[in-house]
Parts: structure tokens; C-alpha cells; sequence
């Protein structure tokens, strides 16, 4: 009886790793989603916050969720190596935009290490960045070279501030190698969310 059982827990073990394996596989992205289930609280942890912020700005929340993967790994206390911060990793300089732009007094750069706050302002940077390119096709592409590498440079890749160019040709012009990678990185995982219908 005994072995019986033991040969019953092995193979319900069996069945459980291969159906895991094999549902991962599925994805899109294997080690993601796994990453996902061991730690459900990290991966999904800011998702309702993110879709009321993104849907605050008008921007698809699983866009947001995007740029946070690729910026910090969903670590809110992650500190980068310019002083960028939290979640969506906002500069100081672009944080002090937002609490100006929206009159928030007081505010210290210690604050976006409050995710609320963080993806407040970063989400404001990136819908900011998605206005300056609405005369594009699909602004994604210049937006998120914009909220990388800055609106000079994100103009000069495009040829100009009123330029319209397809985004495939936007993004060959991107001749900053870790901007390209950022871009198709933040876009990749955007496409990922869209294959699986969630965040």
C-alpha cells in the first residue's frame, strides 16, 4: 500500500511538472511565466495599480507594464546607476516636470520609491512622450525612444520634429545600440501581454 501510494504522489509530481512545462511553453516566454508563478506577488502585484494610472493617462495599461519589466523588474526600491528610481525608473529631473506640471508641492525624489508615485510620474513622462508623436502611425516606437534616450535625440532618429516616417524606419535609425534593444525589448513584451490577453 505504501508504495502504491509513494508511485501515486511521483506520478501526480510527473503529471504536474510536465503540465507546467508545458502551459510555459506556451507563453511565449517560459522562464517569464514561471518566474510569474513562483512569485505571483512581484509579477502582478502592481497590475491593478497599473491599469488605474494607465487608464488615467490613456495610455494601454499593459504598455506600462511593459516599460516597468523592462526598467526594473518590477523592484520598486531598484535605484539605477543615474539616480533613476523605482518602478518605472524616473529621473529626478523628469519627476520634478511632473510635480510641477501638476502642481505637487514638496516633492522630494525619495517619493518614487512609492510605486503609486512612481508610476504616476513615469506614466505622465511616457504619455507626455506618446502626445509629442501622435502624428505617427504607431507612436509607441518614438515614444519609448523618447522616454530612453530624450526628445532630441528621439527627433534626430526621426528626421524631425514633424517628420512622419514609418516606425520600422524609426527604429533603424536608432543608432544608440542599448535604445534599440530598449525599444524592441519594451515592444517584444508588449506583444508577449497581447499574445496572452493579460498582464
Amino acid at each position: 500500500m505504501i508504495r502504491f501510494l509513494f508511485k501515486l504522489i511521483i506520478c501526480v509530481l510527473l503529471a504536474t511538472a510536465a503540465s507546467v512545462a508545458y502551459l510555459s511553453s506556451k507563453s511565449g516566454d517560459p522562464v517569464y511565466t514561471l518566474q510569474e508563478w513562483i512569485s505571483p506577488a512581484r509579477f502582478q502585484g502592481h497590475d491593478a495599480l497599473i491599469r488605474a494610472v494607465a487608464a488615467e493617462h490613456h495610455l494601454d495599461p499593459m504598455l506600462v507594464k511593459a516599460v516597468v519589466w523592462r526598467e526594473s523588474r518590477f523592484d520598486a526600491q531598484k535605484f539605477g546607476s543615474a539616480g533613476e528610481r523605482g518602478l518605472m525608473q524616473v529621473s529626478e529631473k523628469a519627476a520634478q516636470e511632473w510635480a510641477r506640471e501638476n502642481r505637487i508641492e514638496n516633492f522630494r525624489a525619495e517619493e518614487l520609491f512609492d510605486p503609486k508615485i512612481n508610476l504616476e510620474a513615469g506614466t505622465w513622462y511616457l504619455w507626455r512622450a506618446t502626445q509629442h508623436w501622435e502624428k505617427q502611425a504607431d507612436p509607441v516606437p518614438f515614444a519609448l525612444a523618447e522616454y530612453n534616450a530624450g526628445a532630441s535625440r528621439a527627433q534626430r532618429w526621426a528626421g524631425g520634429e514633424d517628420a512622419v516616417i514609418p516606425p520600422d524606419t524609426f527604429r533603424e535609425n536608432i543608432d544608440f545600440p542599448g535604445t534599440r534593444k530598449y525599444v524592441d525589448s519594451i515592444i517584444s513584451r508588449l506583444e508577449f501581454y497581447k499574445r496572452r490577453g493579460r498582464m
